[in-house]
């Protein structure tokens, strides 16, 4: 394999590995936020229990998501010189940013949140939870904002000449508010409230399964279904309005993800399928006419198609964009009927009772972050042959000085590293899962002495 692809999978790879973490600190931090202020407003010892241990669980998890991120920086300037002098002004501004503003609160917090339990009053130790968990949120809308930049670009012009150019901020703030940042990162932060909320409930169905602290994981399972039914089908109408805005912006991402090749012609809605690349249609089964639908409201209106655009505009590995799509939605789909199943029961007075669905919610914790992953796939392949859309290509961007022997090296060190640390982190998950939540000690119990005299 050349350069660009070996760099390309190096940065897929960092970057999925990364993004297991993030979207859990966001959801984790919500159910924190819940959990804590549910004790303050009614001083009764079970949420304060449950807000301290999912707290340990989030110090590991937002522990990984530091040490992941880091790596990626490097990477720009290593892998992808061209594009780092094209963009640097941009990208650097909101990375910028996220330090200086989401990364401070967030990391500024941090320490009154682990150890600031008996040392603070209630209030001020909830402000502390409040503080990380909006910093996490902060720090998820300049990372959005600045890859939305390179699928939409807005507030700019280009300065220079060549492998010289580079791309300069004139107006920030339409920078910030290009066209696709808002529906992204509404998604983003939905996608991150389902990976928390399924994480308590896998977790609270285990317990349960178990018999082990029964009224603790009663309590966590209905707060996390309450936060998962919500977003689950907030998602779809996000969804929804993200595709409307692809549709209008990126429309070849589009026409891949539907697999719609044909000029002229209405786009189906596929349930499922599989693209024949070659042959230049999807054979599975769809509704005729349906993206129209959902685009236009009307099923005979054309919609963009691939063959609209040059062959070497039109994104690779169609069937590829096609799946990882209609992996995200299909999962989108079932998460919003296991809620709403388990709404019913709930409704019925006998959720608890059934055991065949408190299986499946244990595993379901994997379900949002398939989702998140094959979402972002989509999104990145989906904007190919560009780094940055219609200026700047992908085989234009990478470091001419680094050889493929370099970047396969540095592939197989990080698939050796990040293997010792997610072997690490399931290591910490299980024990302190197993573990459970703690009785409070003596000190904890005059902390809670304290907060029912306010």
């Amino acid at each position: 394999m050349d350069v660009e692809i070996l760099s390309r999978i190096q940065f897929a790879f960092t970057v999925a590995f990364h993004y297991i973490f993030p979207p859990l600190s966001i959801g984790l931090g919500l159910m924190m936020v819940i959990f804590e202020g549910s004790f303050l407003k009614t001083k009764k010892k079970k949420y304060e229990l449950l807000a301290r241990f999912w707290t340990k669980i989030f110090a590991v998890t937002f522990g990984l998501g530091v040490a992941t991120g880091i790596v990626m920086e490097f990477e720009f300037g290593t892998n992808w010189a061209v594009y780092s002098r094209y963009v640097g002004d941009v990208f650097g501004s909101a990375l910028a940013a996220e330090g200086l503003f989401a990364f401070a609160l967030e990391s500024g917090f941090l320490g009154l949140l682990l150890f600031g339990w008996n040392k603070t009053s209630p209030t001020v130790h909830f402000i502390g939870t409040l503080g990380v968990w909006f910093g996490s949120m902060f720090s998820a809308v300049w990372i959005v904002v600045a890859n939305s930049w390179q699928q939409t670009p807005a507030g700019f012009h280009i300065v220079g000449e060549g492998l010289d150019a580079r791309a300069e901020i004139v107006d920030f703030w339409a920078m910030v508010f290009n066209p696709s940042s808002v529906d992204r990162l509404l998604h983003v932060w939905n996608g991150s409230f389902l990976a928390g909320s399924f994480f308590v409930l896998s977790v609270s169905a285990w317990y349960l399964l178990k018999r082990k602290h029964i009224e603790l994981s009663k309590t966590s399972f209905k707060a996390a279904l309450v936060v998962a039914t919500i977003f689950s089908l907030v998602q779809l109408a996000s969804g929804h309005s993200s595709a409307e805005g692809v549709a209008e912006n990126q429309p070849a991402k589009l026409a891949a993800m539907e697999g719609h090749y044909e000029s002229g012609e209405p786009a189906d809605l596929y349930m499922f399928g599989w693209v024949d690349e070659e042959a230049q249609e999807v054979k599975g089964l769809g509704i005729p006419g349906g993206t129209s639908f959902l685009l236009h409201q009307d099923f005979s209106v054309p919609v963009t198609a691939l063959n609209d655009f040059d062959k070497e505009d039109q994104p690779r590995t169609v069937n590829a964009i096609f799946q990882f799509y209609h992996i995200m939605i299909s999962i989108g789909m079932a998460l919003i009927g296991l809620t709403l199943i388990a709404s019913f029961f709930w409704w019925k007075g006998t959720l608890f009772e059934q055991r065949w669905l408190l299986w499946i919610f244990v595993p379901s914790v994997l379900l949002p972050q398939i989702a998140n992953q094959a979402g972002w796939f989509a999104a990145e392949m989906g904007r190919q042959p560009w780094v940055v859309y219609n200026l700047l290509r992908t085989s234009d961007a990478f470091s001419a000085n680094v050889t493929a022997n370099h970047v396969l090296f540095s592939i197989i060190l990080f698939g050796f590293v990040y293997l010792l640390l997610f072997i690490l982190f399931i290591y910490m998950l299980n024990k302190k899962i197993h573990h459970g939540p703690e009785q409070l000690s003596d000190s904890e119990e005059m902390y809670h002495d304290r907060l029912a005299g306010i």
